[in-house]
């Protein structure tokens, strides 16, 4: 099962490709798609929207799994978030990906079985898990591993 983790956001997206076979586990792809807060809130959209197409169609998930929103501290933040995970559900729909939604909170529960866990527990449970020599890096993307690692729990 190849699983896709996506950790959304306008100026970051984080994605991470996990194959699961069995109990193994391997790190096929992640990285970090970047737009600039210079380029039209559409054309960032339409690049997100584009590479988040162009992985799946690489890659073939057998499952995507999304960041649900879930604060609502800084409601233009918010707006921006919801944005870009609604083009990437439209992309999940249209290649006719499954697709699930887990809160950070889901996350954290079910990598370590702690609720507050912090982000750098996430990541080296994520480096341990996968028998990487570092933690991966930007952040967003060890947040879409994370991500991709919990899918099978809940799909």
């Amino acid at each position: 099962m190849i699983i896709l983790g996506i950790d959304p956001g306008l100026a970051k997206t984080g994605f991470g490709l996990i194959k699961k076979e069995k109990e193994k586990i391997k790190l096929i792809d992640y990285g970090c798609l970047t737009t600039t807060a210079s380029v039209k809130p559409g054309e960032r959209l339409k690049k997100i929207y584009d590479e988040i197409k162009k992985i799946i169609k690489k890659y073939k998930p057998d499952l995507v799994v999304l960041e649900k929103l879930f604060f609502a501290k800084n409601a233009k933040t918010a707006l921006k978030v919801g944005e870009a995970r609604g083009i990437i559900i439209l992309a999940c729909y249209e290649r006719k990906t499954p697709f699930i939604e887990l809160t950070p909170l889901e996350v954290k529960l079910a990598l370590t079985g702690y609720g507050r866990a912090t982000k750098k527990q996430i990541q080296k449970i994520v480096q341990t898990l996968l028998k990487l020599k570092k933690i991966p890096q930007p952040d967003d993307a060890a947040d879409a591993i994370a991500l991709a690692l919990c899918g099978p729990k809940f799909f």
